[in-house]
């Protein structure tokens, strides 16, 4: 089992309020959502409006298929006039199934 886990710093475009942040996070960590079928979740700089930390996990079988479907949310992200990814981290931990037995 290999579990995927990404850490994205993100400073929030348009941003000028924590009402106008949670607007703007919601729909990005929605469409991410449903997008990639991922779990994310804002774990960070919450009471800060103009930045923003999100983490993603991603569970799966394939070290190599994880890597390339975080690199895609990423990516997205990267891409959307939402917010600017200023640092990324990307761990991928392998775990033996038996351990949870």
């Amino acid at each position: 089992m290999v579990v995927g886990v990404c850490h994205l710093d993100l400073r929030v475009q348009g941003g000028s309020s924590l009402k106008g942040k949670r607007q703007v996070m919601k729909s990005l960590l929605g469409r991410v959502r449903s997008r990639f079928n991922v779990s994310i979740s804002e774990v960070g700089n919450q009471d800060n409006w103009g930045r923003a930390e999100v983490g993603i996990c991603l569970v799966g079988s394939d070290r190599e298929f994880i890597d390339s479907a975080l690199a895609k949310v990423i990516s997205f992200i990267e891409g959307t006039d939402l917010v600017e990814v200023i640092r990324s981290e990307v761990e991928l931990l392998n775990f033996n199934p038996a351990f949870f037995r």
